[in-house]
């Protein structure tokens, strides 16, 4: 299958006004805190407490913004754009679905005006709507392909393969263990709120933690079944998974390296050693899985097809009745032409 210009344009269009969108509201926040610094520790959870209004945005928007922007530019020749544009459309929704009912909590009533709480609902509403958009023009726009030369979807080799399947896996068994233990811990009835961010103090735009991780588990989950498969969207898929990782993981290396813990580590709690191991190792899958996924996959049918050789490769001379092809620039199919030195008789 191919993906058709028009909903490779399509796709491009939305990406860009997801990332203004994200972009908007960065903005906002570096001017209501004391600069990048400050509100990079308002990320990480550690609000110096100089901003003069709480910050909107997660450590989840940066991840956001690059992700929208990088596919916004590749997806207009990338191999894998349908897979791209779907695997967006699934981070768009897993990350700012919960807005529609946290905006709405009564939390919110006393860190955020209700203007803002009505300008942040709106862009939640106008990006939900993007991202199901993105969904419908990533599978919408597939068609057969015209031509042997057209551009077909890539899989990842198989050594990617093999390095998603475990980083990827091995994360979401993690996330899903984590998960399952705050759940026995809390109870349901408070575990509920960690998943829907009702009694959770968090920013404006955030994502509710117990949401967050089982949304990363779903989509590593996903992508390393499709790595293990070698299937064509498993790199998108995982590349989009990798990243929020890198997001989650960052600020806690962060705080970690402000304060010390590592070099104090055997006196944390073990609860504690072990949520610090389990996001530092989620941040080196992270970025070792963006690293090995970003490579150019390989071509999905690699050997000559019923059409023609596979795109890049030579073209070999056909049977055709009685006699060959001319070689390349001769014209025409029919019997070859004659030698320098022509036989006896000939």
């Amino acid at each position: 299958m191919i993906f058709t210009r028009g909903a490779r344009i399509t796709g491009a269009v939305l990406c860009a006004a997801l990332a203004v969108v994200v972009a908007a509201w960065i903005v906002r926040d570096l001017r209501v805190t004391d600069g990048p610094l400050d509100l990079w520790w308002s990320w990480a959870d550690q609000d110096s407490g100089r901003a003069t209004a709480p910050p909107a945005t997660s450590p989840l928007d940066p991840v956001l913004l690059v992700v929208y922007a990088v596919v916004a530019v590749v997806v207009v020749r990338s191999a894998v754009a349908a897979s791209a544009l779907f695997a967006t459309g699934l981070l768009t929704l897993a990350v700012r679905l919960p807005s529609l009912w946290v905006l709405n909590s009564s939390w919110t009533d006393g860190r955020a005006s209700d203007e803002l709480r009505t300008r942040a609902l709106l862009c939640v509403v106008g990006m939900l709507g993007a991202g199901v958009a993105l969904l419908v023009t990533a599978l919408a726009g597939r068609r057969p392909p015209d031509s042997a030369y057209a551009l077909t979807p890539t899989r990842p080799t198989q050594g990617v393969s093999v390095i998603a399947f475990l980083l990827l896996g091995a994360v979401a068994g993690i996330w899903a263990a984590w998960e399952v233990y705050w759940g026995q811990r809390l109870g349901l009835d408070a575990y509920l709120d960690r998943v829907t961010g009702e009694s959770v103090l968090m920013p404006l735009l955030g994502t509710p933690p117990g949401w967050l991780n089982a949304a990363i588990a779903l989509l590593c989950l996903a992508a390393a079944v499709g790595a293990l498969f070698h299937t064509p969207f498993s790199r998108p898929l995982g590349m989009v998974a990798a990243a929020l990782l890198v997001g989650v993981g960052g600020p806690a290396l962060a705080t970690a390296l402000r304060y010390e813990l590592l070099d104090h580590f055997a006196e944390l709690a073990t609860i504690e050693q072990l949520s610090l191991v389990s996001l530092l190792f989620g941040l080196g899958a992270g970025c070792l899985a963006l690293f090995a996924l970003a490579r150019e996959g390989e071509e999905d049918t690699p050997g000559a097809g019923p059409y023609g050789p596979a795109r890049g490769q030579q073209a070999e001379p056909e049977r055709y009745g009685y006699g060959y092809g001319y070689p390349a620039g001769g014209g025409g199919f029919g019997p070859p032409p004659p030698p320098s030195s022509p036989p006896p008789r000939w």
